[in-house]
């Protein structure tokens, strides 16, 4: 007789072989006399009979169905299992834990930019965390028409409305189209915000969402990354300098003309700094002994850099010396 009674003996639970799983079904409808119920950590455990809600379940752990769970569900509570009477309701498991999900937006969004008539591309990237909030109204919404319910599903449902929103709120005035990631903060609590009262309608979530990244096109990233050498410099007469020997390292060995030219300059720029230098240290050395100052003249010429023989005018140049 024992092995006749545990042919209608099953056990309602799920074995988590998967990441990334919010909600799975018990495959077997029918729950027979001496059934176990068994709820793991994370997990919840949902009843549906003909569609509604009965009860759920959160404490981890082993319930005799028949006596634990039975007697608590309104509807069926005074159920009685017989030889041909299984019980026929659905078990839900519902995942509780937390889950990661990356984010990238489906097409470029095109953000009013001056000087861009068509408007500049953007993309971006992040990743967010969702959670169950409320595990009857997910059961609800969702287990009607899903079997199984995954993190790709998740980021389906978030990927139709958030290209819509990221425009919305990138748009907001006073920001820069061209340096996003500084306002990258403002704009993932935003959209937190806006997408956790949408998750909420079907029972999940939105606890935290970061932006990575804003993706511009090659060119705009290209000025950006000019505009920022620029910057560092700080000094124009640097800037040249910093040129220059970009020229010369993109040459070949210096043999070319364009090369040649950018040594000459350089030679000319770094000649008159020497010049500037002795003629500024000239001029401090020569402190004043109480009477008239005799004028003295430069050692080299502070326009062409040629030595100077004693005369009021370069000989080379002609600039007047004193």
């Amino acid at each position: 007789m024992g092995l006749f009674t545990n042919q209608f003996l099953n056990v309602v639970e799920w074995d988590e072989n998967g990441a990334g799983i919010l909600m799975q079904k018990w495959d077997n409808k029918e729950i027979k006399k001496g059934s176990k119920l068994i709820i793991r950590p994370g997990q919840d455990a949902v009843f549906v009979y003909n569609g509604k809600v009965e009860g759920v379940f959160e404490e981890d752990g082993e319930y005799d169905i028949e006596s634990d769970i039975i007697p608590i569900l309104t509807t069926l509570k005074s159920f009685k299992f017989g030889f041909n009477s299984p019980l026929k309701a659905e078990v839900v498991f519902v995942n509780t834990k937390e889950q990661l999900v990356k984010w990238g937006t489906k097409n470029a969004i095109n953000l009013q930019a001056p000087g861009l008539p068509g408007g500049m591309p953007v993309r971006a990237f992040g990743v967010f965390t969702v959670k169950m909030a409320d595990v009857s109204t997910f059961a609800e919404k969702i287990a009607g028409t899903h079997h199984r319910y995954t993190v790709d599903d998740i980021k389906e449902r978030l990927l139709a409305s958030l290209d819509q929103l990221l425009l919305s709120w990138i748009s907001k005035e006073g920001r820069d189209m061209f340096n996003l990631q500084a306002d990258a903060a403002a704009i993932a609590k935003g959209l937190q915000d806006e997408l956790d009262m949408e998750f909420r309608k079907f029972g999940l979530s939105v606890t935290d969402f970061k932006i990575e990244s804003f993706n511009y096109p090659e060119e705009i990233r290209k000025m950006q990354e000019k505009a920022a050498a620029q910057a560092m410099v700080g000094d124009v007469n640097k800037y040249q300098q910093l040129a220059a020997a970009d020229a010369m390292s993109n040459g070949n060995g210096g043999g070319s003309v364009a090369s040649d030219m950018v040594q000459m300059q350089m030679g000319m720029m770094m000649g008159q700094q020497m010049v500037n230098q002795m003629n500024g240290g000239q001029a401090q050395a020569a402190a004043p002994q109480g009477g008239a100052v005799p004028a003295e003249y430069p050692k080299f010429c502070p326009g062409c850099g040629a030595p100077t023989t004693g005369d009021k005018f370069c000989s080379k140049c002609g600039k007047q010396l004193a």
